[in-house]
């Protein structure tokens, strides 16, 4: 019999819906019932393409002793972390200080007000490698809330306290600093950065690797300043690294989410749209031969595997199918000989390191491209692929998480204009705009954003800052790609929206806004992620808005929260990818350049030469325009198409020569 989850909206809280466990949403009335009762309140975080999510549900909350014992002892909680990224964050960090180490399916056990007392991860049903099962977990909770009330309130109180110092930015780097992101810093991160760098794999650290997106663009926006070798080394090999190892779907294209070891060869299989939204527009940024196969073939998958029929983009492909992890993306020999030719299959086993023995599990192998085949190997390569990828597309796919999030889809926005301009694709800037249209109109609710849709119907959570900063930023890469001032308004509505609701005294910002529903903190976190940081996210949007309209206003309020993040930039700057690519930009710009002219080859030649600028914000048009005011008395030169190059609007001699451009 289906629980409470039945209703939900959210594909992750449906995957529980006929689970035993008596389920809530969060909620004021869940805490209730626990204050009636006087239980703890068990709260479980995931979401739906989370591999782990997957297994403890199966081992525990589809057990019925487990469930049974959960229903009479708690209340118990089931929150998407990507519909409520607010509750996961304040709940995240309790995890991480309880434990040193976070990740999800996250649980935590609260008492009536919301304070944590507890918190882990994934508990198995059974004790294994020295760690509790879930049931012994529960029942250790269930006698410290009855005979230890004392001890239950401290640590609560304890954690509560914690959690108020970080919203308040002492335990993030987010106090007032003396210190701006200046040249000085960024060059000194980038040293950093190598120090941490893997030269022999690319990417930095050791194993798990994620795909560090943002950190790229920083160091793509560094060399290009700076012509610094290091920044380029680190850039160009580890994009070449992931894009010819398993992390990439040499088959499909995109992204999974990350790569197990350390040289990219076995990925953790969920693809999702943040992920691959970035690096669709860090590849067609990076360019080449390389970078922009990638980008087209990461762009075609948005549009063939996640894109909605509303016009907007799903949020992942789950790891598993038929229960398996990796079982849709893994090859052995035998299977490539069921689909190819002998000497085909002999000759991609080779090209794709398809082995007898396997790179994954149970000797399977994930494809990897570690080298391109020249001559007639490339005719060769696109055929094979052909057959394999049909091949692929008959057995059982992994299931989609097919709820859109605004944020998600403002990076895809500006990865799909990113990539349409770059490798002149205009149905890429034409699904862009019709995903910006579906926020524009879905989204947006009474003149506010919301975080969430699903088959057409908005969900009824607020947006949060990185929708706002995400989503402004995509609307101005609409401006930039199609010419159309609508899109400009719309982002302005979206960043005085986020100065009047979620800044803060210092200059930095909440991750909510000051009317947002009360936890038992105001989450704040300036670190980046998987995705970019609801402040680095507002504050590129800030920056490239003041650049396109000369606003003081908001280039100030964009430097100001910059300084909020030096500390952690410096410290830690693999956590600051972004805020780091933002102040590449805000340096000396960012770069604001405007191609008026007539259209033709010269015009087009000027523009293609000053979108390859990077940080560059660039604006194409006929001639002078009023609602575009980067584009006011910008005019034709003899006749010419012509570009002017400003900085802090002081703009240099109009130039006629894609070469003398920057």
């Amino acid at each position: 019999m289906p629980n409470r989850l039945a209703t939900a909206t959210s594909p992750y809280l449906l995957q529980h819906a006929g689970n035993p466990v008596d389920w809530w949403e969060w909620g004021a009335e869940p805490f209730e019932e626990a204050r009636r009762r006087n239980v703890p309140v068990l709260l479980s975080v995931g979401y739906a393409a989370c591999h782990w999510c997957h297994v403890m549900a199966h081992e525990s909350f589809e057990d019925e002793a487990t469930a049974a014992y959960l229903n009479e002892h708690f209340v118990a909680i089931k929150v998407d972390r990507e519909e409520r990224p607010d509750v996961d964050a304040v709940y995240m960090q309790a995890t991480t200080a309880m434990t040193g180490q976070g990740g999800w399916p996250m649980t935590v056990v609260l008492d009536h007000d919301g304070s944590p007392f507890f918190a882990g991860t994934y508990f198995p049903d059974q004790p294994r490698h020295g760690q509790p099962s879930f049931g012994q977990v529960l029942q250790a909770l269930v006698d410290a809330w009855r005979d230890r009330g004392d001890d239950v309130r401290r640590v609560a109180g304890s954690v509560r306290e914690h959690l108020a110092q970080v919203s308040a930015g002492s335990s993030t780097g987010g106090g007032v600093v003396a210190r701006h992101l200046d040249a000085e810093l960024l060059d000194g991160v980038v040293a950093t950065l190598a120090g941490e760098f893997d030269a022999r794999n690319g990417g930095f650290g050791g194993a798990p690797k994620f795909p560090p997106s943002m950190v790229l663009e920083f160091l793509h926006r560094h060399a290009a300043r700076t012509r610094d070798e290091r920044a380029t080394v680190m850039l160009d090999a580890t994009c070449e690294a992931m894009a010819r190892g398993g992390l990439y779907d040499q088959l499909g294209g995109g992204f999974a989410r990350y790569s197990v070891d350390a040289g990219w060869v076995v990925p953790h299989f969920e693809k999702m749209l943040y992920d691959n939204a970035q690096l669709l527009g860090l590849y067609a940024r990076w360019g080449g031969p390389l970078g922009e196969r990638v980008a087209r073939e990461t762009a075609d998958f948005l549009l063939r595997e996640l894109r909605t029929p509303e016009g907007g983009f799903a949020s992942a492909l789950d790891a598993d199918s038929e229960g398996v992890e990796g079982r849709f993306y893994s090859w052995t020999p035998a299977q490539l000989a069921e689909v190819l030719t002998p000497e085909d299959a002999a000759w991609a086993a080779q090209v794709f390191e398809v082995t007898d023995a396997g790179t994954f599990e149970h000797g399977a192998s994930t494809l990897q491209l570690l080298r391109d085949p020249e001559g007639p190997g490339e005719q060769r390569l696109r055929d094979v692929r052909a057959v394999l990828l049909a091949a692929r597309e008959t057995r059982v796919r992994p299931a989609r998480d097919d709820k859109v999030v605004a944020a998600w889809n403002g990076l895809a926005i500006s990865g799909l204009c990113a990539a349409g301009l770059l490798l002149e694709e205009p149905s890429y800037v034409a699904a862009a705009a019709t995903a910006g249209e579906l926020l524009a109109s879905l989204h947006t609710v009474d003149g506010r954003l919301r975080r969430v849709s699903r088959d057409g119907v908005a969900g009824p959570h607020a947006a949060v800052l990185e929708d706002l900063g995400c989503v402004a930023a995509g609307y101005l890469a609409l401006l930039q790609a199609t010419g159309d001032a609508v899109w400009l308004e719309r982002a302005r509505v979206l960043l005085d929206d986020a100065l009047a609701r979620f800044r803060a005294v210092d200059g930095g910002f909440f991750d909510t806004g000051s009317d947002a529903e009360a936890l038992v903190a105001r989450p704040r976190d300036p670190s980046d992620n998987a995705s970019p940081s609801g402040l680095s996210a507002t504050v590129h949007a800030l920056a490239e808005y003041a650049a396109l309209t000369g606003s003081g206003r908001h280039r100030q309020a964009a430097e100001e929260a910059l300084a909020t993040v030096a500390t952690l930039a410096e410290r830690a700057p693999r956590f600051a990818g972004w805020s780091l690519a933002a102040a590449e930009a805000t340096l000396e710009g960012p770069l604001e350049i405007a191609v008026v002219g007539p259209a033709g080859p010269d015009r087009d030649a000027l523009a293609g030469r000053a979108r390859r600028v990077p940080g560059a914000v660039v604006v194409v048009a006929d001639g002078p325009r009023e609602d575009v005011p980067l584009l006011v008395g910008r005019t034709a030169v003899d006749g010419r198409a012509a570009a002017y190059v400003c900085r802090r609007q002081v703009c240099e001699r109009p130039v006629t020569d894609p070469a003398d451009l920057p």
